[in-house]
């Protein structure tokens, strides 16, 4: 069987690729190890986590939130068994789904692992043991990533007692005390699911603030927001251990500057240390692949790898582990394979937590301008001065824009609040068309919304002085 197109693994870059490639008039096929498509992101990722999030969040709304709206429903009971019942049926719902762009594109879906054999020609090796070789004009490598785990300190995963973020999403009952090994995003959202589930939740994490490369006025007060929720926070501690004891399990850390060991008692231990790449048993070094000092595919600027006709996508390569940046990377792969100009702006790449409140981000942050001796004006506005917020009581965070002193275009725009993973969008819009602060304040905003609160804080950068506060 011949291709013009073999695209292995079938996460958000993987498929997204495929069905651009067949839009595009190639005959595509995808290879996928799983039995169904959507990678980690659809599976165990992003889709049944952003499931138990709004679950969890209904269920603090229906007990603290309702009431002061008028709304008594009294104490709310957990069901947690259909709470992950509701998980498991968006997971269905979004890979059937996929499976279906298959079909409507005339994509070939090989379930099996797939190995690079040199240039040109793919082997998808099935469950049975069974190997197929494929020839294709092009390959794409779009395998993702896997748990990283704790750098020097052995870990050993049960998923049930010591959990990756898989075994987090399928607890079977709430903890009494969940560790989590990871300030970032994964171990945020994941420890507030539980915590708002009635679990204790604390945090250790090596570095100084949560968050690691967000802003750091965002992420000071956002941390200030999970405390009053009951987090509980370890900042600049080195995790040395994590074991099982007894029925649970027990985290050993020390201050990351040196200092005396601290023993936690956990129920449950979550490792959300971050996510390496995938390559292994690909074949990649075989066929002359190279990878870098950190297990990533090396690419040229148009995604090509060392060898001709391969090309390599997504968590496999450097740049942020984001679902919609594997996205648009799979779409520019497709157009430049096809004879197009594929383009990704990394420049303007929203990130977002989904935890309550969310943060949001795209573009510079404060301390990534000062280290670059940019000169940048800074506008921010408070939900605490929105109509919008006062009446859904969401009154948490604020907007704040940062744009060039001289040009007055908007270089980066971060948020902390309800909803901002929707609202950012708006900035990255502006962003793409290099708009200024000025356009963004001159942008007639529907009353009452939160997003007035977005040029309010223009309104700040462009004038010094936004209209509500």
């Amino acid at each position: 069987m011949a291709y013009d197109v073999v695209v292995i693994g079938s996460g958000p870059g993987g498929y997204v690729c495929a069905v651009k490639c067949a839009q595009l008039g190639l005959k595509t096929a995808i290879v996928e190890k799983r039995a169904t498509l959507g990678g980690t992101c659809l599976n165990i990722g992003c889709i049944p986590s952003k499931a138990l999030l709004q679950a969890s969040e209904h269920f603090v709304a229906a007990e603290h939130t309702l009431p002061k709206m008028g709304v008594k429903v009294g104490k709310p009971k957990l069901d947690l068994k259909a709470m992950l019942a509701h998980k498991d049926a968006t997971v269905k719902s979004n890979v059937d789904g996929v499976a279906f762009l298959m079909k409507k594109n005339k994509i070939d879906w090989m379930t099996g692992t797939g190995k690079v054999l040199g240039e040109g020609k793919v082997s998808v090796t099935g469950e049975d043991g069974k190997e197929q070789e494929i020839e294709a004009k092009n390959i794409v490598i779009a395998t993702g990533s896997d748990v990283a785990g704790i750098p020097g300190v052995e870990v050993d995963f049960d998923e049930k007692v010591i959990v990756s973020s898989t075994g987090a999403l399928d607890l079977a009952k709430v903890p009494g005390h969940m560790v989590v090994v990871g300030g970032g995003v994964i171990g945020l959202e994941l420890g507030s699911v539980w915590k708002r589930l009635g679990a204790e939740v604390t945090v250790v994490e090596y570095l100084d603030t949560i968050l690691g490369g967000m802003d750091g006025e965002v992420s000071k007060q956002f941390q200030r927001m999970l405390e009053k929720q009951g987090m509980k926070f370890n900042l600049g501690a080195k995790v040395t251990g994590v074991t099982k004891a007894g029925k649970g399990a027990q985290v050993t850390f020390e201050p990351a500057k040196g200092g005396d060991a601290v023993t936690l008692d956990a129920d449950v231990v979550l490792v959300a240390t971050g996510r390496k790449p995938y390559t292994e048993g690909l074949g990649l070094e075989k066929a002359g692949v190279v990878l870098d000092e950190r297990g990533r595919v090396q690419i040229n600027e148009h995604w090509q790898t060392s060898v001709t006709g391969i090309y390599a996508l997504g968590d496999v390569v450097i740049g942020p582990m984001l679902a919609h940046k594997a996205e648009d990377e799979g779409m520019a792969v497709a157009e430049i394979i096809a004879g197009q100009h594929g383009h990704v702006n990394y420049d303007v790449i929203p990130g977002v937590v989904y935890t309550e409140p969310e943060v949001a981000s795209v573009g510079k942050t404060e301390e990534e301008l000062k280290k670059a001796d940019i000169e940048y004006t800074s506008g921010k506005f408070p939900f605490a001065a929105n109509g919008r917020a006062r009446a859904m009581l969401a009154t948490d965070g604020f907007v704040k824009i940062l744009a060039d002193k001289k040009t007055d275009r908007v270089l980066g725009v971060h948020m902390v609040g309800h909803g901002v993973g929707e609202m950012i969008h708006e900035a990255a819009v502006l962003m793409e068309f290099g708009g200024s602060s000025e356009d963004l304040a001159r942008t007639c905003h529907a009353h009452p919304t939160m997003s007035e609160s977005v040029r309010e804080a223009a309104l700040a950068t462009a004038f010094g002085k936004p209209i509500h506060m």
